[in-house]
């Protein structure tokens, strides 16, 4: 791979070359990549999506939107420190007329969708239509289509759901938000397919990021971007090398706000979180400064500033350390996998896994998001699917008319289902618990 290749402001459609050195400095297209998904639909539903503690009413915790908003910040400070550098040691991308904010601007674009993509309730909304297809209902269903196609169902994946958004045509504006391909290419965290699957220990390879539906489009960026690995034998692709920054901004952020998250609602002790967060910071913090905090929020708010400083400078080392190697698609790691803060991050995780993501709390909103996604997906597919076959009956009717937002375009019964599951996935929390009360007579 290439940096000028990888630098595209290529946009679906175009006819015709866009160069960065014929690109206005007061509206650069990498920053119009930012502007479109933060006027979103999709993005702005995020405000009413669970991070981690579903439904709280227990005091600020983070939503999908406020995480989103931190991890482009992070995302833009790590991209315009790479940028730098990056082009310090390229000076024909200076000649081009590339400049380091071009990196922010393309990390913070990609950092700030990451999320666009996941059902409301968390990780389990991931789990929870994913499940339903191993259901009799839900299998039933599906045993007609390829064997992709299933497992893009069986394995529902909010990564690719966010691809699928930000590109799908809807009235007046064909390919989406029309985002440009650097900043798609770095949105990416998982360049595969959903089959086949092969173990690796490659992080690109983690999980599938992309539908079936949406393949042509990605082969098309892929392309575009030179993505494509011409020495293997089988069609696959490197991971852009900016996306290890967006998935490093990621993991900064939940690493420390999903911590914060518990000592603010008493689910971490303040002394125990403290010791942890001064154990990470513990070269840069400045004595004087920290003993003269008195609340709980000042001290969290610096030793977090400090903190989150630390990993990027640290994550920025490990990138330009490697950058030949990310470059070749040879680097198999997440950057805070080498990271020398590795020990201190691993033990603030293991606190919040048992401190805040198995808290009965949030275990039991869990199950109930669980019950709504899978009673809203069995109404509506099925809805769906005999209006396909034209084959409504009155129910089926009623139900469509109440799921405003709903695709039925699709052309065959995947995409009727993927249609679906990507209308349910855009519900927020609050949206799908009134549908689910509607469809079960709870009104």
């Amino acid at each position: 791979m290439n940096w000028q290749q990888l630098l595209s402001l290529k946009r679906y459609g175009d006819s015709q070359p866009r160069l960065r050195s014929q690109q206005d400095e007061l509206r650069l297209g990498f920053e119009v990549d930012y502007d479109r998904v933060i006027f979103s639909q999709h993005f702005r539903s995020l405000q009413d999506k669970t991070q981690v503690i579903p439904l709280s009413q227990s005091g600020f915790v983070h939503t999908r939107l406020t995480h989103s908003l931190e991890v482009s910040v992070v995302g833009r400070s790590l991209g315009r420190m790479a940028g730098q550098r990056i082009l310090e040691k390229h000076p024909d991308l200076q000649a081009a007329g590339y400049k380091q904010q071009d990196f922010g601007a393309i990390v913070a674009a990609a950092a700030l969708a990451h999320d666009i993509g996941n059902p409301p309730f968390g990780h389990s909304g991931e789990k929870a239509i994913g499940s339903y297809f191993k259901t009799e209902l839900g299998a039933g269903l599906i045993s007609t289509l390829s064997p992709k196609q299933q497992q893009d169902l069986l394995s529902y994946e909010g990564n690719a759901n966010g691809y699928r958004l930000l590109n799908l045509d809807s009235p007046g504006t064909s390919g989406g938000l029309r985002l440009s391909y650097a900043t798609l290419g770095a949105f990416i965290k998982y360049p595969k397919e959903s089959l086949p699957y092969r173990p690796t220990k490659h992080i690109s390879q983690k999980k599938y990021g992309i539908f079936q539906a949406d393949l042509v489009h990605f082969k098309d960026v892929a392309t575009e971007l030179g993505l494509v690995n011409n020495d293997s034998t089988e069609e696959t692709h490197y991971r852009h090398p900016l996306t290890y920054l967006v998935e490093a901004a990621d993991d900064i952020c939940y690493t420390i706000i999903d911590f914060e998250d518990g000592i603010n609602l008493g689910w971490i002790s303040e002394d125990h979180a403290l010791e942890q967060l001064i154990k990470l910071v513990r070269d840069t913090i400045r004595t004087e400064v920290y003993t003269q905090l008195s609340t709980t929020s000042e001290r969290l708010s610096y030793l977090r500033s400090l903190a989150i400083n630390n990993l990027i400078t640290d994550c920025i080392s490990i990138f330009m350390e490697h950058e030949e190697a990310i470059l070749a698609g040879n680097f198999p790691h997440a950057l805070t996998d080498k990271s020398k803060y590795k020990a201190q991050i691993e033990d603030i995780l293991s606190i919040t896994v048992d401190k805040v993501y198995t808290n009965e709390e949030v275990v039991q909103k869990e199950i109930a998001g669980y019950k709504i996604l899978q009673d809203i997906l069995n109404a509506v597919i099925k809805a769906s699917i005999n209006d396909f076959e034209e084959m409504t009956s009155s129910y089926d009717q009623l139900i469509l008319k109440s799921c405003k937002g709903l695709r039925l375009s699709g052309t065959d019964k995947y995409e009727r289902i993927l249609d679906v599951c990507g209308y349910v996935a855009s519900l927020t929390d609050s949206k799908s618990i009134a549908l689910f009360e509607v469809i079960n007579g709870k009104i």
